[in-house]
C-alpha cells in the first residue's frame, strides 16, 4: 500500500514538473522599464528591457530593475506551483481529508 502511494505521488509530481514547464509568468518593474518572464519551473525565459525607460549609464538602477522584476516573476511561479501541489495533495487523500492540510 506504502509503495503504491509512493508511485502514486512520483508520478504525480512528475505531472506537476510537466505542467508547470508549460505556465509562464511575467512581471515588471520600474513601470514596464523591465519585464522578465519565467516557467512555472522557475526557469528565467526572457529579459526585455524598454531603452526609452532605462538610462544606458546607470547601471546600477537597471541591475535593481532587473532583481525585482526577477524576484516578482519567481514568486508568481512559486505561488502558482504551490496552489497546484496542494490540489494534487486533496485529490490524492480519501474523502475530504485534504481540508485538513488547509488546502
Amino acid at each position: 500500500m506504502f509503495g503504491d502511494m509512493m508511485k502514486q505521488m512520483e508520478e504525480m509530481q512528475a505531472k506537476m514538473q510537466q505542467q508547470l514547464a508549460q505556465e509562464s509568468f511575467e512581471a515588471e518593474a520600474g513601470g514596464g522599464a523591465v519585464k522578465v518572464t519565467c516557467d512555472g519551473t522557475r526557469t528565467v525565459q526572457n529579459i526585455s528591457i524598454d531603452p526609452d525607460q532605462v538610462d544606458p549609464s546607470d547601471v546600477e538602477a537597471l541591475e535593481d530593475l532587473l532583481v525585482v522584476a526577477t524576484n516578482r516573476a519567481l514568486e508568481k511561479a512559486a505561488e502558482f506551483e504551490a496552489k497546484q501541489a496542494g490540489g494534487m495533495m486533496d485529490n490524492m487523500l480519501p474523502g475530504g481529508l485534504g481540508g485538513l492540510l488547509g488546502g
